[in-house]
């Protein structure tokens, strides 16, 4: 493998250090970022736990939007998915025109009950629904996957930043951690979201300034979408239905609907912001906007992929050794197309911690909610005024972010941390998925089939994950790169003999057929389904031997409406359907307070 500093002398890139300008636009980003913070948090009337969590249910449906796109993205998104589209082609792209699918879903399945029983921590649903040791098991999966998760958003982009500075790495994500930390916990959800507001847009705006410079040094967009093709890189609808191969349309449709659906409309860090609005078509019409956002903000990153492999189709890097991992392909492109322009390097590194404290934020403001709501509040003598509640919240907050900067201390011994963040995703997120559904969408689950069903789709989709990570750690599961060139290499000074390689496998190539099939080699996008199916396979069976549940205990407004029609019909009469346009209101005209994420003591009394 070559030596990095003999092969940057020799192609033409930037500097790859941080110029004066670089570190004042990077600054900058911070500054902006905890000065909104310290303004919300001195005028933003945060003394109540509704205004902390919830913005007073005042905010606006374009800047929840916007937060909901800059928390989904996350600096690992940025490097990652380009990256993907380079080194296997473009059918992982088919998932996102499906994300509509997935807005739907959360629109008509889950919204509604979230707003009808004014609940603003989706846990709360499993309680009122099932019991409270469904709750706390699905809201212990939230908690560990946020404090293994939130670690690792942060420290990427440290990575990146210590390559182009010599800082160190735990410095850096030390200091990030700290003013992502004192913005949420002094701005709470007011500061999370105008920060996301301000960090999308720098993600959207350095993305673009990336791809326009880089379709600029290949050509034209014409000669991108040729150079794809001919490299095979474009490909859409792969029908294989074998479950191990990595890519194909079934399982990147199937899998990505389920992961996102879970991810978006029932992790508490997006239902938070979501139920922050008045009223169901706000909540609504700002996933609509989250929608088209997504869409935008990934189809330029997707682009940035095809312009990359565009920008080295006759002299791929990786095969050259000058980049010895794919997940480090961007940030060598990026030197390589707008190194040279002063500051850019900056705008670049700031766009990726952009992503990764706009994620950061958001899941801080909400585990402290749930952390105080679920337990702290509920400690015997723990005092329930609001001046408390605010304190500890902010505790939770600070604790959170000393986790995080001391767990990068063990993330920095892991080689592959995107594979990590996948991992744990598909194992919470089919399981969380399954829950809501047997709740929602199935009057005659109780407790029980809920409770074990969730029990049995952890541990199965857990144990396919742990081995599935154990047989590609040992070589038994390869999945490699699609070709690649190096007979060009002339036009960047270098001279390469070598040429095509000819013996790589295509991205979706399976398990050879003359090996005995089993469930590890399942491609880990599947988890999320096969977590799901388990919950109903598990949780119908159970509630049916062990008691279905008692339809007219549970009530009409705990069943999903597209399920209504389940009911008997004197249920269905009982309740008429809310004006989703009108916010729910007690007889002062204030919005109704009774949920239990405020206490007793906001709540007036009639004297």
């Amino acid at each position: 493998m070559m030596n990095f500093s003999t092969v940057d002398s020799l192609i033409p890139i930037g500097s790859g250090q941080f110029q004066a300008l670089d570190y004042v636009v990077f600054i900058s980003m911070l500054a902006i970022s905890m000065a909104v913070g310290i303004y919300f948090g001195f005028f933003g009337n945060n003394n109540s736990t509704e205004e902390y969590l919830l913005g007073g249910r005042r905010m606006k449906t374009i800047p929840i939007a916007i937060s909901l796109i800059a928390s989904q993205i996350s600096g690992v998104t940025i490097l990652s998915i380009p990256a993907e589209l380079y080194g296997y082609g473009t059918q992982y792209a088919i998932m996102i025109p499906f994300m509509i699918v997935t807005v739907s879903i959360i629109n008509f399945v889950f919204v509604p009950v979230f707003y009808h029983n004014n609940i603003y921590n989706c846990y709360e649903y499993l309680e009122m629904r099932f019991s409270r040791r469904t709750r706390h098991l699905i809201t212990i999966i939230f908690l560990a996957y946020s404090y293994v998760f939130l670690p690792i958003i942060l420290f990427i982009p440290s990575i990146a930043l210590a390559q182009v500075t010599g800082m160190n790495v735990h410095l850096i994500n030390t200091i990030a951690c700290s003013v992502c930390v004192i913005y949420t916990m002094l701005g709470g959800i007011k500061a999370v979201v105008w920060t996301d507001v301000i960090q999308g847009t720098i993600m959207v705006g350095a993305s673009l300034v990336i791809l326009i410079c880089g379709i600029l040094k290949v050509g034209n967009i014409s000669e991108v979408v040729n150079r794809a093709f001919q490299g095979n890189r474009i490909e859409f609808f792969n029908m294989n239905l074998d479950l191990t191969v990595r890519a194909t349309f079934p399982n990147m449709v199937l899998g990505g609907i389920f992961s996102w659906t879970s991810y978006i409309g029932l992790n508490q860090s997006c239902v938070q912001r979501i139920v922050s609005l008045k009223t169901v078509k706000h909540a609504r019409t700002s996933l609509w906007i989250f929608c088209f956002g997504y869409y935008i903000i990934v189809g330029i990153n997707c682009f940035i992929g095809l312009t990359m492999f565009a920008r080295y189709y006759q002299c791929d890097p990786l095969q050259l050794g000058i980049v010895d991992k794919l997940d480090k392909m961007v940030p060598y492109f990026v030197q390589d197309t707008v190194g040279e322009l002063s500051g850019m390097t900056g705008i670049f590194i700031s766009c990726v911690f952009s992503a990764g404290l706009s994620t950061m934020s958001a899941s801080f403001n909400s585990l402290s909610g749930v952390i105080y709501q679920d337990y702290l509040g509920k400690l015997p003598g723990m005092s329930k005024s609001e001046k408390m509640a605010s304190f500890w919240m902010k505790s939770i907050v600070v604790v959170s972010g000393v986790i995080c900067v001391l767990c990068g201390f063990v993330v920095d011994k892991f080689s592959s941390l995107l594979e990590i963040m996948l991992t744990i995703s598909t194992v919470t997120n089919g399981a969380t998925l399954g829950v809501y559904c047997l709740g929602m969408l199935n009057p005659w689950a109780n407790d029980n089939g809920a409770f074990w069903g969730t029990i049995a789709s952890v541990f199965f989709t857990g144990y396919l994950a742990v081995r599935s990570k154990i047989a590609v750690l040992a070589g038994e599961i390869t999945y490699p790169l699609l070709p690649s060139r190096i007979d060009g290499c002339d036009a960047f000074g270098l001279n390469v003999t070598t040429g095509f390689i000819t013996d790589s496998l295509n991205a979706t190539t399976a398990c050879p057929m003359n090996e005995e099939f089993a469930l590890h080699k399942i491609a880990f996008i599947w988890f999320a389904v096969i977590g799901f199916i388990i919950v109903l396979v598990v949780g119908i069976p159970v509630s049916m031997l062990t008691g279905s549940n008692d339809i007219y205990r549970t009530g009409k407004k705990l069943i999903s409406p597209v399920a209504h029609w389940l009911l008997p019909e004197d249920i269905r009469m009982k309740i008429p359907p809310r004006n989703t346009e009108v916010p729910l209101i007690d007889k002062d005209g204030n919005p109704i307070k009774d949920s239990t994420w405020v206490w007793e003591t906001t709540q007036k009394t009639d004297k």
